[in-house]
């Protein structure tokens, strides 16, 4: 494999205009490509009713619906590692472009699909079909987005230009929550089953393809212009260069994603739910507090992605991880007891998630150019496919020893955090 020269990295130089265009763009795709994931997830019960048999028992009905959303998720992998593997060979902006437009496609198809009572068992199969395509076009977005952003700025603002993108990730949750809420607002449950379900899935796919219009603007990374230019592109299966090379990297970054995976599963995701169903909050209270816990965690990826270009990402890990644990420690223990505190206590957390800003600068950071795509996104994919699918099932599972379960997890997760923050400040990183 040929080595690239590290002279092929961003020069030394103050953002500009275009730096801020490629950024906001960036972010805003990425944003809405996470809407379109996630939005399934807000109508699952409808969804259900509408797609499966309506004689099938309601516990079975949810769990092949919610089956189907973990499909999405386990495509994750597969279609990141093939999207990085040309992402390395072929480029960065193709890739990028590659999958948003993967993802509008099934989520306009989606808010077209014929129910069960229209086709029958079609119905469903071909609902999976949908998910398993936005599953891959998730896989490739995310790791794409980080490395796209990150070879586009200069060497000093990759924290900041990783944070921004996260945030707009997260920025898309908030959206589904806000149009899900909209949506249950405005029509009625029998109009929501009727037809009003559809309405988010086909703004999510025009909004999709508006983005894959707006992607044209940006360019083409610098940093891989340069390494087609030289020459310097892997000569080998990068995925295998990245297995033989890089294991170190590999586990550090899996790690990494752990951490985030816990941070937005149990605290953004799972958290309203278990604030209706442990703590007696009303469904309204849990979705208001929670979209002000998703708004605090936005500025906080961009927060601890900033102070990584500063302090470097080893300190924001450890100062992050601490104030993490205090916060969501606090907020467990405390709702029952004060419930009034909802507000006050979710921000703070969700602000101090905002720690998972600074996983893409040190995943960034961990490959080299040549294989960078391809070692972020098997990291990422792999680890996010395991932990992201199996936190819910463990937390769930010590809810009925404890109702605190989500806090003992997050707050292991935060010794896993201190632990990788401490080794990167021995690395000096």
């Amino acid at each position: 494999m040929t080595t690239v020269p590290s002279s092929i990295e961003q020069p030394a130089r103050p953002l500009t205009r275009n730096d801020y265009k490629t950024l906001s763009l960036s972010a805003l795709g990425g944003a809405l490509e996470f809407y379109d994931f996630i939005i399934f997830v807000f109508f699952a019960t409808v969804v259900g009713k509408l797609f499966f048999p309506p004689d099938m028992p309601e516990w079975l009905r949810l769990m092949q619906t919610f089956g189907i959303f973990a499909a999405g998720y386990l495509a994750r992998p597969l279609g990141g590692i093939v999207m990085a593997h040309f992402g390395d060979l072929l480029g960065r902006k193709k890739m990028f472009t590659l999958s948003i437009f993967m993802m509008a496609v099934p989520t306009l198809i989606m808010g077209l699909l014929p129910t069960y009572a229209q086709i029958g068992l079609w119905a469903p199969m071909l609902l999976l079909l949908m998910r398993v395509i936005q599953g891959a076009a998730i896989g490739g977005e995310v790791p794409g987005a980080w490395v796209f952003v990150s070879e586009h700025v200069p060497a000093r603002n990759t924290g900041y230009a990783c944070g921004t993108l996260t945030a707009g990730l997260t920025a898309g949750i908030l959206l589904g929550s806000l149009v899900a809420t909209l949506i249950n607002s405005v029509y009625s449950s029998e109009e929501v089953a009727d037809y009003a379900w559809r309405i988010p899935f086909l703004l999510g796919g025009v909004f999709g393809l508006f983005s894959v219009y707006l992607r044209r603007w940006l360019h083409e990374t610098p940093v891989f212009a340069e390494m087609q230019q030289r020459k310097a592109l892997a000569e080998e299966l990068p995925l295998r260069a990245v297995l033989r090379d890089h294991r170190g990297a590999v586990i550090l970054s899996m790690l990494l994603t752990w951490l985030l995976s816990a941070g937005i599963v149990v605290v953004i995701l799972m958290t309203p739910a278990l604030l209706q169903s442990l703590y007696h909050i009303s469904p309204t209270d849990a979705l208001k507090a929670n979209s002000l816990a998703i708004v605090l965690l936005s500025l906080g990826c961009i927060g601890a992605g900033w102070l990584c270009d500063r302090i470097g990402a080893g300190r924001v890990l450890v100062i992050g991880s601490l104030l993490l644990l205090a916060t969501s420690w606090t907020f467990y223990h405390s709702l029952e007891s004060h419930p009034e505190w909802l507000f006050m206590l979710y921000a703070a957390t969700g602000l101090c998630v905002g720690t998972i800003g600074a996983v893409p600068f040190v995943m960034v950071k961990a490959f080299p150019a040549v294989v960078r795509f391809t070692g972020l996104s098997f990291s990422y994919n792999v680890a996010y496919a395991i932990f992201g699918g199996l936190t819910p099932m463990v937390v769930t599972a010590l809810l009925k020893f404890s109702p605190l379960a989500p806090g003992y997890y997050v707050a292991g997760l935060c010794g896993l955090g201190l632990v990788v923050g401490g080794y990167l400040l021995s690395r000096k990183r």
